[in-house]
Parts: C-alpha cells; structure tokens; sequence
C-alpha cells in the first residue's frame, strides 16, 4: 500500500472575521436603551402562542444559557425579562455588504462564510503590510470606527485554525496562532470546538474515547476513516493542524434554501402549506439576489419524533420563478404519506443551479418589491 506523507502548508497568512453577536449587537447600537439588557432576535412567545425559534442573542442573554436555534418559549422561561426583537433582515444584509468592502480594502480573497463572517488570505496584501495580526487590528478598527460594531479575530497559516482562533476570545478578541503553536491549542482543545464536529460525531467520537484533541491523535487513520468516510480523513489531518484548503473569494454556490424550525408544532395543513409558501418564497428571492436559476425542487420535513423525510423533483427547465418553486414543493408534500405527527421542521431548497438571465431576473425582482 502507498504511503503518502502528510503536507502541511504553513505558508499562508490567514484572518477569520467573526461579527460579535451580530444582528443583536446592530439593535443595540441604533438603540442605545437595550444596551446592558439581555436581548434576543426571534418571535416573541407571548405574541405567537409560544412559537418561534432564537436567531441569535447578545451576551447578557447567553449568561442564561441561550443560544441560537432554541425555542423562543425555552428562552423565555431562562430569561423572561429578555427584549425580544422579530429583526430586521435587510439591514443586517446591507451592513454585512458594507463590512465585506472594508475587507477588500485590504485583500481580494475574501471567503464569505455567512453574513457576518469571512475568512481573508492576507499573504500578499493591497497595503504590503507583512504582519496578518496588524491587518487584523486594522479591521476591528475600520468597523468600529464607521459602523460602532465589535468583530473578533483569529490569525493563523490555514482556515481551520483561524476560525478556531477568532472562538477563543470573544467578544472584540484577536488569538493569534503560530505553527509551532498549533498542536499544543489542539491538544488541549474539546473536540466538541473542533470546527466542522457535529452533536452525532461528538457522540462516535466519544465512543471512541475521543474527548480532547490529544485523545484525537491517538486514532489511526483507517479507524477514522470507517466510523467517518471522508471526514474522518480530515479530521486525522486536522487534529495535526493540517488544512490546506485555500481561501476561495468566488465559492460557487451549489443550492439555495430556507428551512425553519418551529417550536410549537405544525399540525393543520393550512398551517404546513403556509409555511412551505413562506420558505419558497425566500428562495425564489435569493435567487433572484444571486443571479441564479434550479432544475432541482428539493422538500424536506422533519416530525416530532426527529425523523427526517426529504424529497425532491426535476424541472424541465431551471427556474427562479416563486410560483413554480412553491407549486413544486407542495406537490410534493401532497405525495407524502399521511401523518398525524406534528413537524417541527420545514424546508424548501432549490439545487442544480446555473447562471440567469439578467432579464428575467429583474422582472422577477420587480414583482417580489
């Protein structure tokens, strides 16, 4: 069998931005009374007969425990004096537009990974500064001083350990780490922080003895590779402080979707088409925002018992056409068995797609103002 040795490229300079409790720190600032109160961006439960779910929440909230993705009702019974803000969408849209210029300022590849965060390969940069902790400095000054938010930093040689980095000292930090410094972090680190590790494989990994990176070093390969596939080849690599995956600004995007979690679940059909109405037309608006048409109608439901069902169907021709999106999705669900569990999950995603025409994409976005 072939040997190949491990490579581990250490040549790159590499900032992860992350935005400091993003969308609630944007309330508090155009808002100066939430400052200092427990806030969080989701429905209210005493509005919404206890539906809805957290989107995030400043720090003071998660000092009671909350976090993004929790039922608002949960949130509410850990912190009913919290302040909760339905949000306002497009405006944490634009900023996140605003903040990604000022990261050009300072380098082209620029690697969006959400709204509010980005990862920046400032090897060779637009100002020749040789030092990626300045640049870094430099930026939590520039969104500061023009847009009074906060952002943490992670500096390292790849994009595995400066995300990593940007998590260890929030909010408003800055973590740098060196090569020699790598394995030493990763020892000590819980492999649930080990980014990309998920509640199931925080589960098999411990069942592997697993709890630390130390611990994670001890796995052979091949052991890694039969609980996990391809993951399992990555994570022998990252526990070694190996991933050479480069910053890539012009990622292409292989889907578009809307899933929502509901924390009162559905069991009306007028209620479950509503929401299936709902998610396709935030797709059918990203795609229009993106440029982008699917072949690829994809429905995916979850019940109350956690079992997930997802189907999809094929279009003749790619479309980013809210009616035929919605008309597809429901179809779909119309050819779901029956059931009375409730569902605590609905999703609509639009895959296989390729670039638009500009005309009818600016008719499609007239039509959705």
């Amino acid at each position: 069998m072939l040997i190949f040795p491990l490579i581990n490229d250490q040549s790159r300079k590499i900032i992860h931005i992350d935005m400091d409790a993003f969308f609630a720190a944007v309330e508090e600032r155009d808002n100066p009374d939430l400052q200092g109160k427990p806030v969080i961006i989701g429905a209210d439960p005493r509005q919404t007969g206890g539906r809805g779910v957290v989107s995030t929440c400043n720090y003071q909230a998660r000092k009671f425990g909350i976090h993004s993705a929790m039922s608002s009702k949960e949130a509410y019974e850990r912190c009913p004096q919290a302040i909760f803000i339905s949000g306002n969408y497009s405006k944490y849209r634009k900023i996140g537009r605003q903040l990604r210029d000022i990261f050009k300022r300072y380098t082209d590849l620029v690697e969006p990974l959400s709204i509010d965060e980005a990862y920046l390969d400032v090897t060779i940069n637009k100002l020749g500064i040789k030092s990626a902790v300045k640049i870094a400095r430099l930026i939590q000054k520039d969104i500061w001083d023009e847009h009074h938010l906060t952002c943490s930093a992670g500096v390292s040689y790849n994009k595995f350990l400066a995300k990593l980095a940007s998590d260890f000292d929030k909010p408003h930090g800055l973590t740098l780490i060196m090569p020699e410094q790598a394995q030493e972090f990763l020892a000590q680190l819980p492999i649930e922080k080990f980014y990309g590790v998920g509640r199931q494989s925080v589960k098999k990994l411990h069942q592997l003895g697993v709890y630390k990176g130390e611990d994670l070093l001890k796995v052979p390969e091949m052991t890694l590779i039969d609980h996990f596939g391809r993951f399992g080849y990555d994570l022998y690599r990252k526990a070694r402080g190996i991933s050479n995956s480069p910053v890539k600004p012009d990622r292409i995007r292989k889907s578009v979707g809307s899933e929502r979690t509901y924390g009162k679940l559905l069991y009306a059909e007028n209620d479950i088409k509503a929401e299936i109405s709902k998610n396709a037309r935030r797709v059918a608006n990203a795609l229009v925002q993106n440029k982008k048409v699917g072949r690829i109608i994809v429905l995916k439901v979850r019940y109350a018992d956690f079992s997930t069902l997802t189907k999809r169907t094929t279009l003749e021709q790619p479309t980013a056409e809210f009616e035929v999106i919605e008309g597809k999705a429901q179809e779909i669900f119309n050819s779901l068995e029956e059931s009375s569990a409730g569902i605590r999950l609905l999703g609509v995603t639009v895959t296989g797609l390729t670039s638009g025409k500009t005309e009818l994409l600016l008719d499609l976005r007239s039509e959705n103002f």
